[in-house]
């Protein structure tokens, strides 16, 4: 049996969307034809791949198929590439972007040659997480932690870059004409949140470990209300990545935390059962870029990292 990788495709999309009017959107076809295709493709394979009523479904047969079937499309893919000389097509989506993830992307993607990134819009890691196990995305980027209830299996994770991070205040704030702080010298602020703190991860582990009781947070509204907010209340303070600092304004200072100085990991996920042809080029880059940047350079005696971001050091 030779299978047509369009109807591989028509069920490839169904089956992530589980909605054939948004499968038939995403391919740029109408629902009437989308449905044609699948039903040709389980007259071919003699079996069912969806369950339509009551919603639809896969069935076991359609369980099955669905790996392989990314598999297949993923080896078309390449197979065009090495013809016509065009790169594969990576789709990725980044979050956390009040600190900017994209500068990094970018500066990958520049290296990169053959293989094209397609950002996605990605809202935070959750959603990232359960975009890349339904195969909606190839690849994702940004601060990665342990979800509940194990939402996150079957997803493979490499810490690509370590930054440090700043301390933000007002330039009326007590300590805005120092130097460097340590992060046990903040506790008598309040640390604002660009988000609810039980969304930050990293911010909330902050607080914990260096006893920040005072806690500011709400709303994302974006990062000029954050700004805003820090201007304003001489009181509070926020973290920032130090690579990336806030717009320049003689209303705030921003200072290196040291002893220790805490690092933000930024971090590489994918499906670990279907890798992407362009995923080892894109790690390989990265690798490259890290060790010229010095992007992993960690010192236990001189950094702090949650432990979780520790453990994505080693992973594969």
């Amino acid at each position: 049996m030779d299978l047509d990788l369009a109807l591989v495709r028509a069920f490839a999309v169904t089956a992530e969307t589980l909605h054939f009017g948004r499968a038939a959107e995403r391919l740029g076809t109408s629902q009437q034809a989308l449905s044609k295709r699948v039903a040709r493709l389980e007259a071919l394979l003699a079996v069912g791949l969806f369950e339509r009523e009551g919603g639809v479904r896969l069935t076991g047969a359609g369980e099955r198929f669905l790996p392989v079937a990314r598999e297949a499309l993923a080896a078309g893919e390449r197979a065009v590439a090495a013809v016509t000389g065009t790169g594969a097509v990576v789709r990725i989506d980044t979050w956390g972007h009040l600190y900017a993830p994209m500068r990094t992307v970018a500066q990958a993607a520049r290296e990169l040659g053959g293989v094209r990134l397609e950002p996605g819009p990605g809202r935070d890691w959750p959603s990232v997480a359960a975009a890349l196990t339904r195969g909606d995305t190839d690849l994702g980027f940004g601060r990665v932690h342990p979800l509940p209830d194990g939402r996150d299996a079957g997803l493979a994770v490499r810490v690509v870059r370590l930054e440090p991070v700043d301390a933000v205040v007002s330039a009326s704030h007590p300590l805005a004409d120092a130097g460097e702080l340590r992060p046990a010298d903040l506790r008598g602020s309040a640390l604002r949140c660009p988000a609810e703190l039980d969304r930050l991860d990293f911010l909330r582990r902050f607080a914990e470990e260096f006893q920040i009781t005072r806690r500011q947070d709400g709303p994302n509204l974006g990062l000029d209300h954050l700004l805003q907010h820090v201007r304003a209340d001489a009181s509070c303070f926020t973290l920032f990545p130090a690579d990336a600092p806030p717009p320049g304004d003689a209303g705030l200072r921003s200072i290196p935390l040291v002893r220790p100085t805490p690092l933000y990991a930024w971090s590489l996920a994918w499906r670990g059962t279907h890798r992407h042809p362009g995923l080892d080029p894109l790690l390989r880059c990265f690798s490259e870029l890290g060790r010229a940047s010095r992007w992993l350079d960690y010192a236990p005696e001189r950094d702090w990292l949650p432990d979780s971001d520790r453990a994505g050091l080693t992973n594969p």
